[in-house]
């Protein structure tokens, strides 16, 4: 992978008078819809694919439909989201019940996610040795920023986080394992995306602007923004955009060796930020954390 400074980038003139448009009032506030239900039904892209086990797919959806916001879930509202027929969701719901994915609240009979979905993702993290190598790392720079650090991947058009450490400061919706954000919305989601091969950024953004048109419209000039950024400074920055009470600042790893791109990013209540300070001070430490931790796992 290039590093920033191998490619032509804007001017820091054109750079600072983007960024300050981009936080200009008269762009779109932040937007919190990403919290409500969505509906998981499978995309025509699979019609035709005869390798595609559409019920494996259908059984995986179901699964996807339970958040931490939406931790219990009745066959009917499982119905409603999947747009499958009750009784389908029925026979889905009594078998992934009988293997563990799924269990039964009695109080209310809805269902919940089982322990089997837990035991499928540990051996990817424990895969992952980085998050052993940058726990020290990422506790002593989320003390000193006072705020929140966290690693993370692509989940489809989600970045989900994999590590997170935090200072003592009170923080509001604290970072933890297993959150996903979505890619447009987020520093660490445009770092991901600055650090893509071009045709594979391309093909990833217009997916973004196909399957959910709302972000792209909202976000794509920020995202632009965010990958000049990326290649003039080494960082991502995103004011606000997901939650307006925090920003953040993000940088991707080199690539891995089977080229999954991990990402770091900081996150840092608005109050406790100086004026520039997110830019000057904690994107650069973050450049610098990530650079030794490379090192210490022997990539350059």
């Amino acid at each position: 992978m290039k590093t920033p400074s191998n490619r032509n980038t804007p001017s820091s003139d054109k750079l600072g008078e983007t960024t300050n448009r981009a936080r200009s009032s008269d762009m779109a506030p932040a937007i919190d819809d990403y919290l409500e239900p969505k509906l998981h039904r499978l995309s025509d892209e699979f019609d035709g694919d005869r390798q595609f086990a559409t019920t494996l797919a259908r059984g995986l959806d179901i699964l996807h439909c339970f958040t931490a916001r939406d931790p219990q879930l009745g066959n009917a509202e499982l119905a409603a989201r999947t747009g499958m027929a009750k009784a389908t969701i029925s026979r889905f719901t009594y078998t992934l019940t009988r293997l563990g994915y799924l269990r039964t609240n009695r109080s209310n009979n809805k269902f919940q996610l089982g322990s089997a979905v837990l035991s499928i993702g540990y051996p990817l993290l424990a895969s992952l040795n980085v998050r052993q190598i940058a726990r020290p790392f990422m506790r002593e720079l989320a003390d000193h920023i006072r705020g929140s650090v966290s690693l993370g991947m692509r989940d489809r058009l989600n970045v989900v986080y994999l590590e997170s450490s935090r200072s003592s400061a009170p923080i509001s919706h604290p970072p933890d394992i297993g959150l996903s954000y979505p890619i447009a919305r987020t520093a660490m989601g445009r770092a991901l995306l600055a650090a893509m091969p071009r045709d594979r950024r391309a093909a990833l953004c217009n997916e973004i602007k196909v399957k959910t048109p709302a972000d792209w419209t909202t976000f794509q000039e920020r995202i632009e923004l965010s990958i000049d950024e990326y290649y003039e400074r080494g960082f991502c920055v995103s004011y606000g955009d997901l939650r307006r009470e925090i920003q953040a600042v993000a940088v991707p790893m080199r690539p891995m060796a089977d080229g999954e791109i991990l990402v770091f990013n900081c996150g840092v209540p608005t109050y406790l930020l100086t004026d520039g300070q997110l830019q000057n001070d904690v994107g650069p430490r973050l450049v610098s954390m990530v650079r030794s931790i490379e090192g210490a796992m022997g990539i350059f």
